[in-house]
């Protein structure tokens, strides 16, 4: 495909749900963690198209609250690989300009994993080439529900809370809201993913799996947004 004729519109913060990956294991022969193994190692290729394509906040939705429900063996193999990705990635993504941030609940994680993440965390803040946001034992509900707790622990006056003050006591406080929500594997449903900050992103949604989702798909999901007439419940004047 050439890229070189320029989209008319690109979005600043994109989400991805990155479905499809035992699907694609089951395709392919092979074990789910392995379709699992697959999506994690294509997110350096999604992250690199994304850079090209000059989007500056990636958000995507590695491990939700609900996903603890999955047999025991399988999630266990999820947070292993979350670790093998923090030990093989994160030095390359410093290099490369990314800051880390962690959106959700360390509870419940490893010691050794939860000092990997805020070790990322840490090693990163200062980047700014591109924001990845890990959505990892997130939900958007149980954030939502978080939020409303700390207003009420700092004791806001009711009448001191708008949409703006709320959304400070979210995860991606002084981040802008996505422009694009993008889910593979064909789904049409957002899964409790950025339910306060999707309130008005376009949604776009591809039968390709996400370990296959590489930069020409995301180059059809910049040009079907490029397309929409986003008016963000406003009539055209």
């Amino acid at each position: 495909m050439d890229f070189a004729e320029p989209l008319s519109s690109i979005p600043q913060h994109i989400g991805i749900i990155m479905d499809g990956n035992g699907r694609w294991a089951q395709e392919h022969g092979l074990p789910r963690l392995e379709g699992h193994r697959a999506g994690t190692d294509n997110i350096r290729h999604f992250l690199e198209a994304c850079g090209e394509f000059g989007i500056k906040i990636v958000t995507i939705y590695a491990f939700s609250t609900e996903n603890w429900e999955r047999p025991l063996e399988e999630v266990r193999g999820l947070m292993r690989i979350l670790e093998r990705v923090l030990e093989r990635e994160v030095e390359d993504l410093h290099r490369k300009g990314v800051k880390l941030r962690h959106l959700g609940e360390l509870e419940g994680l490893s010691d050794r994993l939860r000092k990997a993440v805020l070790e990322a965390i840490e090693l990163t803040k200062d980047n700014d080439q591109l924001i990845l946001n890990v959505a990892f034992n997130y939900g958007g509900r149980a954030e939502i529900v978080r939020a409303a707790r700390k207003l009420l622990e700092d004791a806001v006056d009711p009448q001191d809370v708008d949409e703006a003050s709320f959304g400070s006591y979210l995860y991606t406080a002084g981040q802008p809201d996505p422009d694009l929500i993008i889910r593979t594997a064909g789904e049409m449903r957002i899964s409790n993913f950025l339910v306060w900050q999707s309130a008005y992103s376009e949604y776009y949604s591809t039968p390709t799996y996400w370990p296959d989702f590489d930069k020409e798909e995301l180059h059809k999901a910049l040009q079907a947004y490029a397309q929409r007439d986003r008016r963000f419940g406003r009539l055209r004047v």
